[in-house]
């Protein structure tokens, strides 16, 4: 199933209607969503139609200018505790993706500014700063990945874990977004591509993602990474990040941390690749990282399918921590943390104000 090579992955019609490519039927299917309330959104978002830390902010900025657009003919309290619980709501959908709430209340600050003008003059602003976010995220992840690009080699195989394609971002990616500027670039690259279970994000989006790029990947089940790192077969393991704390330890999808470990092992770098937004100076490390579980159902269940015994106890954490001293260099859209510690995150963070 082929996509247009210029669809983003959220974006904002002329008309009122917030567009979302649905990614819990690819690859199987290619459809986008029409949006025009913010509490389908918000279930997007909570069900994973959208998905990736950055492309989760921007949505949840665009469904808060749905609800604006939807409270601006309301009395002005009505307009201003409508906004603040429709905020609550899409708070409450995923809680370690930290570009969610960055985003939410970078939207929050320009309806506080607006505030004087009016329920009309406020939705306005949203809507123009959510729209704003869209430009900066491409923008960010195209710098982003040309600063990655130099730090892979000129030929080899690179090992992904989940997904960090522009199905991540708006458009572009992160962790795929440096793979895919340094093959525009000239370099010579291959993939191997985690399946990423239990949700498969890397069989069902990675490689496709790949597929559509024209980029070289192989797909294989997450515990074949070992085997290949022993044997030579990969150059480099990048990664994308849900939260980072300001020491560098990182939130990624869960097996992330395994990657990590197996990297030191056998010597191969080790990258990170997400924009500062991702940042969370606030975290002094990845023990305050509040962890997201999820259902029992997507370790059991394959598309519907049960695969396990009836009743069976499931642990499921969406996510797991790499402390900093597994990672060889975080890479921004301002600059690389080479290594990652609190003072060369600092140092990027201040670049941003």
């Amino acid at each position: 199933m082929s996509a247009p090579r210029d669809t983003l992955t959220v974006d904002w019609r002329d008309d009122g209607v917030v567009l979302m490519i649905d990614q819990r039927l690819l690859p199987r299917e290619f459809r986008v969503l029409e949006l025009r309330d913010h509490r389908e959104l918000a279930e997007c978002i909570r069900t994973m139609a959208v998905r990736g830390a950055p492309a989760i902010g921007v949505a949840a900025a665009l469904g808060l200018a749905l609800a604006a657009r939807q409270l601006a003919s309301q009395p002005e309290e009505r307009f201003w505790n409508g906004l603040r619980e429709a905020a609550t709501l899409l708070r409450a959908t995923r809680p370690t993706a930290v570009n969610l709430f960055w985003a939410i209340d970078r939207v929050l600050r320009v309806e506080e500014d607006a505030r004087q003008r009016g329920p009309n003059a406020a939705a306005a602003a949203i809507l123009a700063e959510a729209r704003a976010m869209i430009s900066e995220d491409i923008a960010a992840n195209r710098r982003l990945g040309e600063l990655g690009a130099a730090l892979l080699p000129q030929e080899g195989s690179i090992l992904t874990h989940c997904n960090t394609g522009s199905l991540a971002t708006v458009y572009h990616g992160t962790a795929l977004g440096v793979i895919r500027s340094a093959v525009e670039g000239g370099k010579r690259l291959h993939v191997w591509v985690d399946e990423t279970r239990p949700r498969l994000q890397g069989l069902k989006l990675t490689a496709w993602e790949c597929r559509e790029l024209g980029i070289p990947a192989t797909a294989i089940a997450d515990g074949v990474a070992a085997s290949l790192m022993r044997a030579g077969k990969v150059q480099a393991a990048i990664v994308g990040a849900d939260r980072i704390a300001a020491n560098g330890d990182t939130a990624n999808k869960i097996g992330t941390y395994g990657v990590a470990v197996l990297a030191r092992a056998h010597g191969v770098p080790f990258y990170v690749a997400a924009p500062l937004s991702t940042i969370d100076p606030d975290l002094t490390s990845g023990a305050d990282i509040p962890i997201e579980e999820r259902a029992a159902e997507e370790v059991t269940h394959v598309d519907g399918t049960p695969l396990a015994p009836e009743g069976i106890t499931v642990y499921n954490p969406a996510f797991d921590v790499t402390p900093a001293a597994y990672i060889t260099a975080i890479i921004t859209e301002v600059g690389v943390a080479e290594p990652p510690t609190t003072e060369t995150l600092a140092h990027l963070l201040a670049s941003r104000s």
